[in-house]
């Protein structure tokens, strides 16, 4: 097959730095889905950004990109087309049916073309329910498919995308996928993607490659990958779908040619294995004495004519209790923890910490050492041009006295080094905090609240755009703060995270908490929203809800 793309000894540096791409070789081949992988920093944003001229970095490089000589771009198309991880970032327009026409504006096509194509791309993505909304409007999977709709328009000869399902909920990211998926058949697409969740998109990529510190170390089938992932004792291991590892753990990987990489196919493996249907594990604790946090009767709306985003919403967090909060985009998590946080204030209803009303908080009392919050977008918390004074900055800068964001005796040089320890950042201490990459943003968010030393931490999304490596990371210091007893409530779209670290789960749905559960009895009475080691073995052993917990079920029915 020929290739439509083929990336030979490239190299690059940005300004002033070490090489960020190091002698990478990558084809990708006419009409195929090539997905590319690896850890947080690996370099994976800055390749990609090198094969669109509209996005590439300033910097210098060695190397080639080559186009085949077939491929023709005619007026009014673009070569490539990007789809990036953040939706509102790609969004220029006010207006659905303007957002997908801009382009083609931009390109001078007349507007009769201009009327046929954006109605074609309207009803071929669904977008003709919504084609006169505000933007505004939209929920987080409804704005990535206008930014993907918006792209393909203009009929690219390549679809790049990083990361694009990072902030979307479950339900959402699948269906993203799978549009990917028929636009490939459809039209033939060319596509390469980058991205963490493995789960929906490692079976559909008819090419892999992981990338590692700038260079591509392994590129093939899924199965080709795999395999060299486990001999190499690699760390995204972790990374890789549920029945794959699942598999990997019973089997070692003998047969490799009979990989189960989705639900089904892992399924038809067990139904082989004759497994008994039992439950094997305890049932969940419930929660006991009194709440820390007493949400009651919670209402808020942006604008004051607009709609209600909460609507009655109760909730109690019990003090040294990991609560994760999810539910789909638009849905309500993130306005909720803004209101536990006091960014904003609910119109009705009271919010109390600790027996008193959040609203009667001195700023200094709140936020050093009672309420850290995390906000979705890290970059917000950013103010000053090195990681290293991002961290001072937070407890008042270098100098050695006692203010209300620093009362310790531990010098503030030990503190900053310490958490840049705890959180990975100790090498990236002399970077601007915009040159990290997003996941690397992510923990110096953290690490500026966790200086602050908070008994309530809120987190808001904190595993977006974190490969498995760092999310483990992430979820050894939740499990520190937890032991230490620190009270954490977090939104997140990632339930394999939810499962292994909180102790319950809220499930949000139309502005109000449709239930708050223990976390194996949320999941496992749950058909979607669940893990995917829920669904592998739910008609066997419904309460095991991690790929530890099935692995351990497995070995101990076969001993």
């Amino acid at each position: 097959m020929t290739d439509l793309l083929t990336v030979t000894d490239f190299t690059f540096a940005y300004p002033d730095q070490p090489a960020t791409l190091k002698h990478v070789d990558l084809s990708l081949p006419h009409s195929q889905i090539t997905l590319l992988f690896g850890q947080s920093g690996s370099g994976k944003t800055t390749l990609l950004r090198q094969l669109d001229p509209a996005l590439r970095p300033t910097g210098t490089h060695t190397g080639t990109v080559t186009w085949s000589p077939d491929v023709t771009v005619r007026p009014h198309q673009l070569q490539v087309g990007f789809v990036q991880q953040h939706p509102d970032t790609q969004i220029v327009t006010d207006k659905v049916w303007h957002e997908l026409a801009f382009g083609l504006e931009n390109l001078g096509v007349p507007q009769d073309e201009i009327r046929v194509r954006t109605a074609e791309m309207a009803a071929y993505f669904g977008i003709h329910q919504w084609f006169h909304r505000d933007v505004s409007t939209l929920s987080g999977g409804q704005k990535q498919l206008l930014n993907l709709a918006s792209v393909m328009v203009l009929r690219p000869a390549l679809l790049i995308l990083d990361e694009p399902t990072a902030q979307l909920d479950p339900i959402a990211a699948d269906d993203f996928i799978h549009t990917l998926v028929k636009l490939n058949q459809d039209l033939g697409t060319t596509i390469l993607i980058a991205e963490h969740r493995l789960d929906a998109v490692l079976p559909l990529a008819d090419q892999v490659a992981l990338m590692t510190r700038g260079e591509i170390t392994v590129a093939g089938s899924a199965s080709k990958v795999v395999q060299a992932l486990y001999a190499d004792h690699h760390a995204l291991t972790a990374e890789l779908p549920a029945p794959t590892r699942v598999y990997a753990a019973t089997t070692g990987l003998r047969r490799a040619d009979n990989l189960p990489l989705t639900i089904k196919t892992g399924q038809q493996w067990l139904a082989n294995q004759s497994l008994p249907v039992a439950s094997h594990f305890a049932p969940p604790a419930e929660p006991a004495g009194k709440p820390l946090i007493r949400a009651r009767d919670l209402w808020f709306r942006y604008d004051q004519d607009g709609p209600d985003v909460l609507r009655g919403v109760n909730l109690d967090v019990y003090g040294g209790e990991t609560l994760a909060i999810v539910g789909g985009n638009g849905s309500g998590k993130s306005t909720l923890l803004s209101l536990l946080g006091r960014i904003y204030q609910p119109y009705r209803g009271h919010i109390n910490l600790a027996g008193k009303r959040l609203a009667r908080y001195a700023d200094a009392e709140l936020y050093h050492h009672n309420l850290g919050v995390l906000p979705q977008d890290p970059q917000s918390l950013f103010v000053r041009s090195t990681v290293r004074e991002d961290l001072y900055e937070v407890i008042d800068g270098h100098r050695q006295r006692t203010t209300p964001a620093y009362d310790l005796e531990m010098s503030k040089d030990a503190a900053v080094s310490g958490m840049a320890d705890l959180t990975g950042l100790t090498d990236l201490l002399d970077r601007h905090p915009y040159d990290l990459s997003g996941g690397e943003q992510q923990r110096l968010a953290l690490a500026k609240v966790l200086l602050l030393r908070p008994r309530v931490l809120l987190l808001d999304e904190p595993t977006k755009g974190l490969d498995a490596v760092n999310k483990g990371q992430l979820g050894d210091i939740l499990t520190q703060l937890h032991q230490e007893g620190v009270t954490i409530v977090l939104v997140t779209h990632d339930l394999t995270f939810v499962a292994e670290h909180a102790d319950r789960v809220g499930l949000f749905f139309d502005g109000q908490l449709a239930t708050v559960q223990p976390t194996r009895r949320f999941f496992a009475g749950n058909s979607f929203y669940t893990t995917a080691a829920n669904r592998l073995v739910h008609s066997w052993c419904p309460d095991a809800i991690t790929v530890r917990e099935v692995s351990t079920w497995l070995h101990a029915t076969r001993s």
